[in-house]
């Protein structure tokens, strides 16, 4: 790019930026206002103005300002929605103003003790000071909202080179900075994953140099950057700069482990390679957005093949019961990350489940498989659909295609069987009020013991007349009991 391409392009952004926070004037000029009126400064800031001046701003908007935080809540309390102050004690007061959620921080210039990521706090009265403190320098432009909707950009640190030249730098040392705060590392990766662009040199080899920092992070903030990374536009740039610096080895050691594990069918590098193809490809099938589940499903799937590798005679190789070992692994890793349950329940459940499909052969399963396929899969089904067609990815076009008319038997399979009955939600013939009845039973262990008996015969032969479903239970009864009096013996 030329000179003169790289200053009509900023001209470009930055008018496209301008018509973007013009539409926000509604907002912007009368919170200006209110601020000069006061005789404060007020300037939109960070990643409000990076996104501004790409086209992708959002709901989230954060200022920054030289009036003190007392001072801030006074003035947004006469104007937003709804205030709260609960970070005041770091300079930041919030507010809810129509669509809009504002953040408001007074100019800060922080120490750090360099032993945790907390500041000690202490408040600045330049926006130069405030600026050279932020992460990194795309992060570090600001627009100044002057009285009657007027705006004046500031880029003192230069952040729109790096914008434009799609790099992510620190406006000092990047040693410095990832001392002060050693999750600016992980941040660096998930704007790779956000944004596409590429660390410099030098931010690249701190992180290198300095993954162990990581470890003075909290499991909590560790997983909500992993989160925003998996869901960017880029997340396999952002895993393999994850991995080759080192971070991956402190916080999900699993991802780089799977390198160098060839797979059974040799048709990949590695596992570690196969599993980014994976995530790629279920990312495509994607249908409304990011899903997390998904991703990481998709992702992890066979991290479970380093520990369960065996060579077979021949000079073959298998994973035997992997998808085991890593619903386990899996589990594991992401209680230790303090992701909810429901994520740790559903991302190791694809797992466990992803292999289940290759059993279907060329459609030789009984219905009574399929209903359990769905049953086991239960709401992750359309997951499963999903990740099973990415995990897909061998070379051989006629297999390729095999493999995929096979999935969509299986599916076709899956419908019929929805059409003539409930799939999505099996249950016995029989409630636990009829099987009390019936058997003349209170409630307790054994009701819940016959109506397991009850599901299994229904995912086997699939719906039963009342007349039927209660011959089954007599004679499941009747059974019970001749054991129980054999045991007796």
């Amino acid at each position: 790019m030329t000179d003169a391409d790289g200053a009509d392009r900023r001209t470009d952004l930055l008018a496209a930026a301008a018509v973007t926070l013009h539409s926000l004037r509604d907002v912007l000029a009368p919170l200006a206002d209110r601020f000069a009126d006061r005789g404060n400064e007020l300037y939109l800031v960070g990643g409000s103005v990076r996104d501004a001046v790409l086209g992708r701003l959002g709901n989230d908007l954060d200022f920054t300002t030289d009036a003190r935080p007392e001072a801030i809540a006074e003035i947004l309390r006469g104007w937003g929605d709804a205030v709260w102050d609960t970070g005041i004690d770091f300079g930041t007061v919030s507010a809810a103003k129509g669509e809009q959620t504002i953040e408001i921080t007074t100019f800060r210039s922080d120490l750090y003790d360099q032993q945790s990521r907390n500041p000690t706090v202490t408040f600045g009265d330049t926006l130069e000071h405030d600026l050279v403190r932020r992460d990194f320098r795309i992060n570090a432009m600001a627009v100044r909202l002057l009285p009657g909707g007027e705006q004046e950009f500031c880029d003192p640190l230069d952040g729109m080179s790096d914008l434009l030249a799609g790099v992510i730098d620190t406006p000092a040392a990047p040693e410095s900075s990832f001392n002060d705060d050693p999750l600016r590392m992980l941040r660096a990766v998930r704007f790779v994953a956000q944004l596409g662009f590429a660390p410099t040199e030098r931010v690249r080899r701190a992180i290198g140099e300095m993954a162990d920092q990581i470890e003075r992070i909290t499991a909590e903030r560790v997983r909500v950057e992993l989160d925003k990374m998996i869901c960017g536009d880029h997340p396999l740039d952002a895993v393999e700069l994850l991995v080759a610096t080192g971070l991956a080895d402190r916080v999900i050691p699993e991802i780089p482990g799977m390198q160098l594990t060839i797979d059974e069918h040799h048709q990949h590098k590695d596992v570690y390679q196969h599993s980014l193809t994976v995530l790629k490809q279920a990312i495509d099938l994607e249908d409304g957005g990011p899903d997390l589940v998904l991703r990481w499903a998709a992702l992890l799937h066979d991290i479970g093949k380093p520990a369960t590798r065996r060579h077979e005679e021949g000079g073959g190789v298998s994973f035997h019961h992997h998808e085991v070992v890593g619903a386990k692994m899996v589990r594991k890793r992401m209680r230790a990350l303090k992701y909810p349950k429901s994520v740790v329940d559903d991302v190791s459940q694809l797992v466990f489940l992803h292999l289940r499909f290759h059993g279907y052969g060329d459609g030789r399963w009984t219905d009574s498989a399929v209903r359990r396929y769905v049953n086991d899969a239960g709401d992750l089904l359309d997951r499963l659909h999903r990740l099973v067609r990415a995990d897909c990815t061998t070379r051989n076009r006629r297999r390729a295609r095999r493999l995929q008319e096979t999935y969509d038997d299986l599916e076709r399979r899956i419908e019929a069987l929805r059409e003539a009955e409930d799939l999505d939600r099996v249950r016995p013939d029989l409630d636990g009020n009829a099987i009390m009845e019936l058997l003349d039973l209170p409630p307790g262990p054994v009701v819940g013991e016959a109506w397991r008996h009850l599901k299994e015969l229904r995912l086997d032969v699939g719906p039963m007349s009342r007349d039927d479903a209660e011959a089954a239970l007599r004679a499941w009864w009747a059974e019970r009991g001749s054991a129980d009096g054999r045991a007796g013996r």
